[in-house]
Formats: C-alpha cells, sequence, structure tokens
C-alpha cells in the first residue's frame, strides 16, 4: 500500500504551462502537477505547517466539505488544529509519525493511519518524529439529526480495516471505516480499491457529493462526459448528480480517499 501526497517543488522552465487541470460547473479534476509550492498556505495556530487547500464551499465547487493535504515539519503542529466548533474531521497518515490527542488520549499513528474526530472534540496534533509529517484531512460542518446522537471519534488504520468488495466482483471493493447503516455519521471517509481491470461498470449519478483523491495505481475515470487519465495524488471533485464511472488500468491496484456526504435529508433552500 502506497498513500500518494503532493510532490511540491516548481517545474523547471522546460515544462510547458499547457496542463490537464479542469474545472467545471459539473466536476473539476486538478493533476498533481499542479500542487507545487507556490499555491501552499499557512494556518493559523500551527508551526512548521503548509497546507494545500484542494477543496472548499463555493458557489458551484465543493458545497459540503473542504479538504487539505497537510504537512507538518518535526517539531511542528498545532493545539488548535480546528478553529470551527461545528466541524468534525477525517485524517489518514500518508507517511511519517503522527502524535495525535483527542479529549487527553495519546495516539501514535503512522501511514495509513486513519482518525474520525467528532465536532466540539478537543484535539492536537504534533510531529515527533525526523520527518515530515504528510496527512489529508477532510473537514465537514456536522448536521445533526432529531434523536440521533452525535458519533464518537476514533482512531484505526487502512491496514488493519477490511476490504468490502462489492457483490458479484473480486475486482472492486471498498474499505469503510464507519458501518454505513450508523444515522450517526453525516459523512463517510473511505478508501476505494479496484485490482487492475476492475471497473465501476455503469455510469453513477447520485445525491452524494465527491472528493476524490488518487493514492495508488492509474486508472481511466468517467467525469461527466469526459473520460479522463488519473494517477497518483491527482483529485477529483464531483459535483452531486455528476455522473461517473471508473476503469482500473496499469498493473497495480487503483486506489483513492473517498468522501460523500450522507444518511441527511437535502435542505430545501440554497
Amino acid at each position: 500500500m502506497t498513500y500518494a501526497f503532493p510532490m511540491g517543488g516548481l517545474p523547471d522552465q522546460s515544462v510547458n504551462p499547457e496542463g490537464r487541470a479542469v474545472f467545471t460547473t459539473a466536476y473539476a479534476f486538478l493533476p498533481a502537477i499542479t500542487m507545487r509550492d507556490i499555491v501552499t498556505s499557512n494556518l493559523p495556530g500551527w508551526t512548521g505547517t503548509r497546507a494545500w487547500i484542494i477543496a472548499r464551499p463555493l458557489s458551484g465547487f465543493a458545497e459540503t466539505f473542504a479538504q487539505y493535504a497537510v504537512e507538518v515539519a518535526p517539531g511542528g503542529g498545532s493545539d488548535i488544529p480546528e478553529p470551527d466548533s461545528g466541524a468534525e474531521a477525517a485524517l489518514l497518515i500518508a507517511s511519517g509519525e503522527m502524535h495525535l490527542v483527542i479529549d487527553g488520549i495519546d495516539h501514535a499513528l503512522g501511514d495509513g493511519g486513519y482518525a474520525y474526530i467528532a465536532p466540539g472534540t478537543k484535539w492536537r496534533v504534533t510531529n515527533p518524529g525526523q520527518t515530515d509529517l504528510r496527512f489529508h484531512w477532510i473537514r465537514k460542518r456536522y448536521q445533526p439529526a432529531t434523536d440521533i446522537a452525535q458519533p464518537h471519534s476514533f482512531v484505526t488504520s487502512d491496514r488493519v480495516t477490511e476490504l468490502r468488495l462489492m457483490s458479484n466482483t473480486d475486482r472492486w471493493g471498498t474499505t469503510r471505516f464507519v458501518d454505513p447503516g450508523d444515522l450517526r455519521h453525516d459523512m463517510h471517509v473511505n478508501i476505494v480499491t479496484f485490482q487492475p481491470g476492475g471497473r465501476i461498470p455503469f455510469a453513477e449519478t447520485h445525491v452524494m457529493e465527491h472528493g476524490l483523491y488518487v493514492l495508488q495505481g492509474t486508472a481511466r475515470y468517467l467525469l461527466n462526459q469526459d473520460w479522463v487519465e488519473v494517477g497518483p495524488g491527482d483529485f477529483m471533485w464531483l459535483r452531486a448528480f455528476c455522473p461517473q464511472a471508473c476503469e482500473a488500468t496499469g498493473n497495480e491496484p487503483f486506489r483513492y480517499l473517498l468522501y460523500k456526504d450522507v444518511n441527511r435529508h437535502p435542505g430545501l433552500t440554497l
């Protein structure tokens, strides 16, 4: 298992600036080459840290979530990482070591480590290692529901969580960190895996908004009416109801980190 992360740096002057990035009303495709040093942000309350903010709530773009790729130097981190008390979070470690404290309980996470942090939780992050800590961070404003309790924070790992195969195939499965039937959760952040030659055999069209960050492997991905070649470090945002499908290529598994909003009534106002 590998976990891609932005390459940083800056292309040299011989590189043609006419790239493959696409921004439409139905989807956006941000290839890995776009995530360079000059597009990072520093974050209030964080030290020794830079972040690629690759999705944010925006009219006509991501409406329910924000997604970051965060790089923390040795000794860096934050005692107040989340500025919004109503936000929940999912963290996936790409490389390095994370010391994560959730409500006073210490956790040590390495590559593949995963954490869900419930809204209103006190948490902090530091890098205790000798190399940079790199992790993916998805933030969403939690949507309470009547008579449904708020979910609890937890820590686990991709490496110990079962890959659940889809029906009628051994080439497509999902690592689900929460039970899909648990209505406390209003978002799922999963890892989807296709074996070479595996595919989504129809154009999915549904109410869930998606963020997809490619962790490993290559594929052809249908975004609305366009087939796009994707690989490690590429990011896709898909608006609700955008048709989508996938055909894994290459000779290794194709894996991506998937966000989707779930288990709530749609709001009836814009």
